[in-house]
């Protein structure tokens, strides 16, 4: 699945990036990939294969795009579902778990997912090139995707939500 656009949309300011210690090999090839598209980064670690705690690189991630709400996440663990857990659990972030180019490109689409997850033990690094590329040249589509985001955020905050079950 293509992109409508092989650029990054505008209005990405920073893209950081951190892993634990299964998804360091993959990380490097992703950073490559983020300095061939000459992108501005942030390489928040881990930066060995020694076994590392991933909630402690995961929430690096989220305070920085909860600090800087037009930045953007890559997060990569071994399947990836831990890291998708922890940011999940924070307001203001939609991460998405994408190991093919469809759910890379539909987390934009409809969710305007703001931080991609890997696993480092799941993806290549070819796909997972490319998977990156397509969720970063994907846009949001917004309309009736913008209010169910609305709602997303107000149900996180504990809002009830209007017409729930």
């Amino acid at each position: 699945m293509s992109s409508t656009s092989s650029r990054p949309a505008p209005e990405v300011e920073l893209i950081a990036v951190a892993c634990d210690h299964a998804g360091y090999p993959l990380k490097l090839a992703i950073l490559e990939l983020l300095q061939q598209m000459n992108l501005p980064m942030e390489d928040l670690g881990c930066n060995s294969k020694d076994s590392v705690d991933y909630p402690l690189y995961g929430m690096k991630v989220v305070r920085r795009l909860l600090e800087r709400p037009q930045a953007k996440g890559i997060l990569i663990c071994g399947t990836g579902l831990g890291m998708s857990m922890l940011a999940n659990r924070f307001p203001g972030i939609r991460a998405a778990l994408c190991h093919d180019l469809y759910a890379a490109a539909m987390c934009r689409r409809h969710n305007d997912a703001n931080l991609l997850v890997l696993g480092g033990r799941v993806i290549g690094p070819d796909l997972a090139r490319e998977v990156v590329r397509v969720w970063l040249t994907t846009p949001f589509e917004g309309g009736r995707h913008r209010s169910r985001l609305e709602l997303l955020e107000k149900l996180a905050q504990g809002e009830t939500g209007e017409g729930a079950p």
